[in-house]
């Protein structure tokens, strides 16, 4: 395989969509009541996925092309306290956010200057594929249990 064909490959796993649901869809219209709702067996809100993915991904972002990262503290960094977003424009705002981080990762990845194997020399021995792969396979986790909840709580399309 063709590092530009690789390059082209994480771009489109990391968009989502083939094998799994994209963001997009999966966020679309989210009826705010129920974003901060629980729903039987599920341990998180949609605020709280969403912040979390959006949290999670800037962190391997920052890891990946900070030299001056400071590492988060899990679990208490990586997850908010709060059932529910504060108002529609923080709802937004991590949207935002989440889609503005992915397309920078997206773009780190096809550029053809990055080196997709090196070691990152602030880290124990990852890579950018390495980050990358980590961040669609965690965000497609994720995504799968904001469709499974949106499903519990009677909001999924039809």
């Amino acid at each position: 395989m063709s590092d530009s064909a690789l390059r082209q490959h994480l771009v489109e796993l990391l968009r989502g969509g083939s094998a799994h649901a994209k963001f997009e869809d999966a966020i679309a219209d989210w009826p705010e009541d129920l974003r901060g709702k629980r729903a039987a067996h599920f341990p998180h809100t949609a605020w709280q996925l969403l912040e979390h993915m959006r949290i999670a991904q800037h962190d391997i972002l920052d890891f990946s092309r900070n030299p001056q990262y400071q590492e988060l503290k899990f679990p208490d960094d990586y997850w908010p306290q709060q059932d529910a977003a504060p108002n529609s424009a923080a709802w937004q705002e991590s949207v935002n956010h989440f889609e503005r981080d992915r397309k920078a990762l997206e773009e780190l990845v096809a550029k053809p200057g990055s080196d997709l194997y090196a070691k990152i020399a602030w880290g124990s021995g990852q890579t950018l594929l390495r980050e990358a792969l980590l961040i669609a396979d965690h965000n497609a986790y994720h995504l799968g249990q904001l469709v499974g909840l949106r499903r519990a709580l009677g909001a999924w399309p039809a």
